[in-house]
């Protein structure tokens, strides 16, 4: 995984703190601790986006820059948090690999006595750490952050030794990272993934593979040379492959949608205007 992929572990959360200043019936997705979780620099960005002028600005240049961009992070949000709620009794456990500073763990009411393991690249561990101390006065009890170097580490052994178990009945996260990893490195996180108890779930996003390979564009030209040209983003399937790759290693996919589905379910009712993108998809699959 690129170093610069953890400079992006921050921008989601931004994006669902700017989302608390619209009035709760326009609101995608709620999460009243985004704003506090994050460092110092971010926040005084997000702080400037109450005002309705500055908001709408923001938008505007997301979308013609990146069409679908603002709207396509809420919406995956939104989808895995709804998963996680409704699965939540047939885990016993949650692990988020590449949690950047997502919140989950901290805001969910029905996470709060659920062991939760967070991974990530060490520098967004240390932030993160930071942050929850000055929130919480230390890390929440049911909570493992857990840094790991992806390109140097073997995620099991890691995780092991933070405490978590293959036989703990598991739902993982697995939110915008796999399109930062070769080929071998997905390889390499499904070969741990493959040892999950039976009836584990994962949701996990993925990018198309005509846009990496620069077929399609999708109108996002600009993200296209920023990310793929220089080889920041790595990975992309095409969404009939799955299937069968999941298969190997013993998952099945239960849904699998496009944020255009998804923008039907959490944008539309709320009367705004925000495009969706067919670059990026979610997968919901479980262990069998």
């Amino acid at each position: 995984m690129t170093k610069a992929a953890a400079k992006t572990g921050v921008s989601p959360t931004a994006l669902v703190a700017i989302e608390q200043y619209f009035p709760a019936k326009q609101r995608i997705i709620e999460d009243d601790l985004a704003y506090r979780i994050l460092p110092l620099g971010m926040r005084s960005l997000v702080w400037l986006m109450r005002f309705n002028s500055l908001r709408t600005w923001m938008i505007r240049v997301t979308k013609n820059d990146t069409p679908g961009l603002w709207g396509g992070m809420l919406c995956r949000k939104r989808y895995i948090d709804e998963k996680l709620i409704e699965s939540v009794d047939q885990v016993n456990a949650v692990v988020n690999l590449g949690a950047g500073f997502d919140t989950r763990a901290y805001r969910l009411p029905a996470l709060s006595n659920m062991p939760v393991w967070e991974v990530d690249q060490p520098e967004n561990i240390k932030s993160k750490q930071t942050r929850l101390c000055k929130l919480f006065g230390a890390v929440p009890s049911h909570v493992r952050l857990v840094p790991i170097d992806f390109d140097r580490e073997e995620l099991g052994p890691v995780l092991a030794s933070y405490g978590y178990s293959v036989d703990k009945r598991t739902f993982f996260i697995w939110e915008a990272v796999t399109q930062y990893l070769t080929e071998t490195g997905i390889r390499a996180t499904f070969d741990f993934l493959a040892k999950a108890e039976h009836g584990s779930l994962l949701v996990f996003t993925y990018i198309r593979k005509d846009f990496l390979d620069g077929r399609v564009m999708y109108g996002w030209e600009n993200i296209y040379k920023k990310y793929v040209r220089d080889k920041i983003w790595l990975f992309g399937m095409n969404p009939e492959e799955w299937p069968d790759f999941l298969e190997e290693y013993g998952w099945k996919v239960v849904e699998h949608v496009g944020y255009e589905e998804l923008a039907g379910r959490y944008i539309r009712p709320t009367g705004r205007e925000l495009a969706s993108t067919p670059v990026e998809r979610v997968i919901y699959a479980e262990k069998v």
